[in-house]
C-alpha cells in the first residue's frame, strides 16, 4: 500500500486595501481637525462618536505623522478597546505593533507591573478574582482579637455576606476617590462617623494581607497605578504624545487623577462622552468628572479646555429625537460646560431618513 503526501503551497497576498473614509458631518471634522490641547466631546446617541474618534486617530498617525506608539485610547470594557483598535487598524490598512486601546484597569495594570519595586512583592504580582476577594473579606471580618472593632451598633453583622459586601462598597468608594486608609480615619474622626473609621483600619489591613500574598484588587489597581503614573510621569508624558478617552462620563476621581499624570497641563486629550449617559455611580463613577472637564483639564494658557458637540444623531428620526430631549430637559446641571456647547449637545439635528419623522 502506498501513500502520497502532498507540499502544503503558500501563496502570498496583498495586504488588505485601508477602508474607505467615512463622510464626516462639519462637527464631526471639527474634533478631527483639532490642533492640539485638551478637548471635551459631548455626543448623544447616534452622533458617530465612536467613527469621529476612528478619525481622529487616524489623522494624527497618517496626516500629522504622530507614531501608533505614541497614541493612548483608553475605555472602559476589553470589548470596546478591541473594536476601537480593529476599526483603526482597519482604516489605516496595516496592523501596528502597540495596542493603541485599553481599558483603564489593564493600562493601571501594566503600570504598576512595569514599575512596582521588585522587593516590593515577594512573588510575581497578581489580580485577585472576585471569588478570591469575598474569601480574604470573610477570613478578616471575624471576632478574632487580631480583627478591627466595628462600632457596636454593626458587631451582630460581622461575618454576614451583606456586610462583607457593604464593608467592600466603603473601601472601593473610598479607594476611587483617592482616600488612603490613614485618610479614610481622620474622614471619620472628623466627621464623627465611627462605621468610617472602622473602615480605614480595615482598608489597611486587608491592604496588608494583599501586599502579603502578592495580589491587587480593581479599586485598588487605579489607585496604584496613578501612584506609578506621578512618579513615572516625565517618562509617560515623553511615550504618549495624546490621549483618547471614550464613555468619559463614566468616570470615577481616581481614574481622573490617573488621566492628570498623563496629559494634564494642557497636553494633546481628547475626551468623548455624554453626561446624560453616566449610570455607574454605583461602582463609583462621577458625573462631575465630564461637568467639571474645562476646569480640570485647562489649556496650556490657563484657559478652560474648549467643548465641541456632535450635533447630528442618525439614531432617530424628529419625533423620537423631540421625545428623548424633553426627558433630559429635567437633568440641568452642566458644570463647568458652556451653555452655547451644552445647547448643542441637547439638541442635535436628526440626519434625513426616508423612513419619516418617527424613526
Amino acid at each position: 500500500m502506498t501513500t502520497s503526501t502532498s507540499t502544503p503551497r503558500y501563496r502570498l497576498a496583498a495586504p488588505p486595501a485601508p477602508a474607505a473614509p467615512p463622510q464626516l458631518d462639519g462637527h464631526q471634522q471639527q474634533v478631527v481637525d483639532h490642533a492640539s490641547g485638551p478637548l471635551l466631546v459631548l455626543a448623544g446617541p447616534g452622533t458617530g462618536k465612536t467613527t469621529t474618534m476612528v478619525e481622529a486617530i487616524v489623522d494624527r498617525i497618517e496626516r500629522r505623522g504622530v507614531e501608533p506608539d505614541a497614541v493612548l485610547a483608553l475605555t472602559f470594557s476589553r470589548k470596546a478597546a478591541e473594536q476601537l483598535r480593529d476599526r483603526v487598524t482597519a482604516r489605516l490598512g496595516r496592523t501596528m505593533s502597540s495596542g493603541l486601546s485599553s481599558t483603564f484597569h489593564s493600562f493601571a495594570y501594566a503600570l504598576v507591573r512595569r514599575y512596582a519595586p521588585a522587593e516590593l512583592y515577594a512573588a510575581p504580582l497578581r489580580l485577585l478574582s472576585a471569588a478570591e476577594q469575598d474569601v480574604v473579606l470573610q477570613e478578616l471580618l471575624t471576632d478574632a482579637p487580631e480583627s478591627i472593632r466595628w462600632p457596636d451598633a454593626l458587631r451582630a453583622a460581622v461575618g454576614t455576606r451583606g456586610f462583607a459586601r457593604e464593608v467592600h462598597a466603603v473601601i472601593s468608594r473610598a479607594r476611587e476617590r483617592g482616600l488612603d486608609p490613614a485618610q479614610l480615619v481622620e474622614l471619620g474622626r472628623a466627621e464623627r462617623v465611627p462605621e468610617f473609621e472602622a473602615a480605614g483600619l480595615f482598608l489597611e489591613q486587608y491592604l496588608d494581607v494583599l501586599g502579603d500574598q502578592s495580589a491587587i484588587d480593581y479599586p485598588d489597581l487605579i489607585a496604584r497605578g496613578v501612584i506609578e503614573a506621578r512618579v513615572h510621569q516625565a517618562e509617560l508624558r515623553a511615550r504618549y504624545s495624546c490621549v483618547f478617552v471614550d464613555e468619559y462620563q463614566d468616570t470615577d476621581p481616581s481614574q481622573v487623577a490617573l488621566l492628570r499624570a498623563l496629559a494634564g497641563d494642557g497636553r494633546d486629550l481628547v475626551a468623548v462622552g455624554d453626561p446624560d449617559q453616566s449610570i455607574y455611580g454605583f461602582r463609583g463613577a462621577d458625573v462631575r468628572g465630564i461637568l467639571e472637564f474645562p476646569r480640570e483639564f485647562a489649556t496650556a494658557s490657563g484657559e478652560p479646555a474648549p467643548v465641541l458637540a456632535l450635533g447630528t444623531t442618525r439614531r432617530f428620526g424628529s419625533r423620537l429625537l423631540r421625545a428623548s430631549r424633553s426627558i433630559a430637559a429635567g437633568i440641568g446641571v452642566r458644570g463647568a460646560i458652556p451653555a452655547a456647547a451644552y445647547d448643542a449637545f441637547r439638541n442635535p439635528e436628526p440626519a434625513p431618513s426616508g423612513l419619516g419623522p418617527g424613526t
